[in-house]
């Protein structure tokens, strides 16, 4: 199948003017409607949607390449439009999409149409190829440079197929692509590693691991041969085989971002070994799976998955006190009215599972699914406080560093039984995941949790009082501290400690830390979009055009709306969104704000505690990181 049997003059659209990445959505899925691919409209748009919020389908260079695999589409197909003047598809690179390719492919079917998106795909990569599509006049143009192409790249190759396989060929550098969905973006990483490959001289090959199967797979023989590996993968993949190789693992994002630089460290002596432990997954390698990394991916894992129930039952209870009486018992406040006894209640049972959910996910990213039992029970021993005194618990409050704890003790006592079980007889193996491993992993995990619950107890109990007996200048020099910490990696390992502690503090009913972390957070969009705005002749016009798009993330508390402007200069950008944070933190503090919902930005201001002095911290603190971002700056046309 080629690639213009899937496009139909009906689903092209040349010369489109669309504001935003929705916009763009809903005319690509108009004009795969109108190509007569789908079953039903609204379904289909539905699994587009669900494959962005996974991580935008935008691979830069001003390309995008939405796609979903649903039972929604009638029979396989692709959409087209043409932007000339660009649309914000949250790209990695920040680029502005020109072209936009969607994928409709059908659930359940033969999936013969994908070798034909595979060659899309790849095409793409192809600089020359891209800019003459995007200048194509007209629909009919516009498929017959996609046929000469894909007629001059696959014909000359399947020419040249015969002879080239009678020659034995080494591969110095071996890659494994993979995305989620397998259609797209698999095939585009491993086209690019293999053109870096051919730019510096070193030969290599990739796999694709795509939704119709391993495609150009790796051979015993070229694994033994090769000096290393790259894992460019967004999923899990076969790792065992390379037990003994160097690796380099990334994202199938990084995969087409940075494939220079992935293949260089494929072949430094600096890149360490991997060692396959037999529960390894795909994101592991011995060049980056260090202590520090490893830990940190693994208490990720967790707080991600622990963050919707943080944030929807924190936002019920605040929204149960704004909508209570204080005046008809003061003792139930929260719940003396119906309404707010409903969604405090509801608040509170969502909440409640953050510790639980919290060592869980832990627990799983450290052993795999035999963990999350294990690390679910140690987080409830956790949260209950339960002692060998007291084994109903209530006496001890372990919280949120216990349930902590647990998720990695969790984790490590399942890897210790794989180890201890992995002798027994093949015949014994189905009975490890569903009886051995919960059985003495959930024992085993409840004992030590319940050890060391006194001791955790006491360190919590000691912050608490530690911060509760703050005085004011204390707790403004911490409220600048947990507000700069925001600033510093939007995002990143910074940026999510000060998170963590304060949504750990929040389980404590410390709602004050909280209130200065996301003041801190909300800062850098918002100081980027003002500079932006009112010193426009130190931003490209480009950077001016998506500085606007910073204060609905900055108002929404998504800090990372400014990281394109820091990645461009960190130097000046930083420093200034730094300075901000820490103001508006401080200023949080000194004024007595609290907030007891752990995100949503302006949205939850009726929540907060003093939400025109929080208001007043946030505009404060953002004024200040403008204008100092404003003085690092130089106007461009004196650069």
């Amino acid at each position: 199948m080629k690639i213009s049997d899937l496009l139909k003059k009906e689903s092209i659209e040349l010369g489109v003017k669309v504001t935003s990445k929705e916009e763009a959505i809903d005319r690509l899925v108009g004009l795969m409607e109108a190509g007569g691919r789908l079953k039903d409209q609204a379904g289909y748009k539905e699994g587009i949607l669900a494959r962005e919020a996974l991580g935008s389908t935008a691979v830069g260079d001003g390309i995008a390449i939405p796609h979903a695999k649903v039972a929604a589409v009638k029979e396989p197909g692709l959409s087209a439009i043409v932007v000339p003047e660009g649309v914000d598809y949250e790209a990695f690179d920040g680029s502005l999409a020109q072209l936009i390719f969607m994928i409709a492919a059908p659930e359940g079917e033969a999936d013969v149409h994908l070798e034909a998106l595979s060659r899309l795909s790849t095409l793409l990569m192809d600089p020359d190829f891209k800019s003459d599509l995007t200048k194509a006049q007209s629909k009919e143009e516009f498929l017959q440079l996609i046929d000469d192409k894909e007629s001059e790249r696959y014909q000359k190759k399947e020419v040249k197929a015969e002879p080239a396989a009678k020659v034995p060929r080494g591969y110095q550098v071996l890659a494994v692509t993979a995305c989620p969905t397998g259609i797209a973006h698999t095939f585009m990483a491993a086209e690019n590693l293999e053109q870096q490959g051919k730019k510096l001289g070193i030969p290599l090959k990739a796999e694709t691991n795509g939704a119709e199967g391993v495609g150009n797979a790796l051979t015993k023989e070229e694994i033994a041969a090769a000096d290393g590996i790259i894992i460019a993968a967004d999923k899990k993949v076969d790792m065992a085989r390379f037990d003994g190789k160097r690796v380099v693992v990334a994202t199938v994002t990084e995969g087409i971002q940075k494939g220079e630089e992935l293949v260089r460290r494929a072949v430094s002596p600096e890149t360490s070994v991997y060692h396959h432990s037999g529960s390894a997954s795909s994101s592991e390698s011995g060049d980056q799976e260090n202590v520090g990394r490893s830990i940190y991916k693994h208490l990720m894992n967790g707080v991600s998955h622990m963050l919707p129930f943080v944030i929807g039952g924190g936002i019920l209870i605040a929204l149960a006190f704004l909508f209570d009486d204080y005046s008809i018992d003061p003792s139930n406040f929260g719940k003396n009215t119906p309404l707010a006894a409903y969604l405090k209640t509801i608040g509170e049972q969502a909440f409640g599972m953050m510790l639980p959910v919290l060592a869980g996910y832990i627990a799983m990213s450290i052993a795999d699914r035999p963990g999350l039992a294990v690390g679910f029970v140690g987080g409830l021993i956790a949260k209950m406080g339960a002692t060998f005194a007291n084994p109903a618990g209530g006496s001890v409050n372990s919280g949120f560093l216990g349930a902590l704890l647990a998720g990695f003790i969790g984790g490590y006592i399942v890897i210790m039984l794989k180890k201890v079980f992995g002798k027994l007889p093949k015949s014994l193996e189905g009975i490890k995941p569903v009886l051995l491993y919960p059985l003495i992993g959930i024992f085993l995990v409840a004992v030590v949790t319940t050890f060391i619950n006194p001791f955790v107890g006491a360190i919590n109990d000691g912050l608490t009082g530690l911060l509760n007996g703050m005085g004011g200048t204390s707790k403004i020099i911490l409220g600048v501290v947990v507000g700069g910490m925001m600033s510093v990696d939007m995002g990143g390992p910074v940026n999510k400690a000060a998170y963590v502690f304060g949504t750990a503090q929040l389980a404590e009913g410390n709602f004050d830390i909280m209130a200065a972390v996301m003041a801190g957070g909300m800062v850098p969009p918002i100081a980027v979009a003002l500079c932006t705005t009112f010193f426009k002749k130190k931003f490209t016009e480009k950077e001016r055009q998506s500085g606007v798009v910073n204060y609905i993330m900055g108002l929404s508390f998504i800090s990372e709306g400014a990281i394109p402007f820091a990645a461009a200069d960190p130097i000046r950008v930083i420093p200034s969104c730094i300075v901000g944070s820490a103001i508006a933190g401080g200023l949080s503090m000194a004024l007595g704000c609290t907030l007891r919902a752990p995100h949503g930005g302006i949205f939850v201001l009726p929540t907060i505690g003093n939400p025109l002095g929080y208001l007043l911290a946030i505009v404060i603190g953002s004024a200040a990181g403008c204008l100092v971002m404003a003085a690092l700056k130089k106007n461009l046309e004196t650069e």
